[in-house]
């Protein structure tokens, strides 16, 4: 008989960045684990080291990513449509200083 184990290491939560899964017990987005290791070349063990989290969470975070391809996918690509317009909008604006 099979039995189906479930790693309960990744969680939703409205009122935690958005309701978008992060590490349990963090707000870590499933999709920062993402971009940290794809586009920053970091291994799993410097981005829990990093972000001082479990190595644990962090696979699971990045197994997470891949059953749910296409949402983490989205939500990045809204960071970095969102990025892209602040950066236009600072731009458009003379590229003032943030802080004073």
């Amino acid at each position: 008989m099979e039995t189906r184990i479930s790693i309960n290491l990744i969680t939703t939560n409205p009122n935690v960045r958005g309701g978008r899964p992060c590490i349990t017990g963090t707000g870590l987005r499933v999709s920062d684990v993402v971009i940290a290791h794809l586009f920053h070349d970091q291994t799993p063990d410097e981005i829990a080291a990093g972000y001082a989290v479990s190595l644990s969470g962090v696979y699971a975070a990045l197994a997470y990513s891949y059953e749910h391809k296409s949402e983490i996918d989205a939500d990045i690509r809204r960071q970095l449509d969102e990025a892209h317009r602040l950066k236009q909008d600072w731009l458009a604006n003379g590229g003032a200083p943030l802080l004073c």
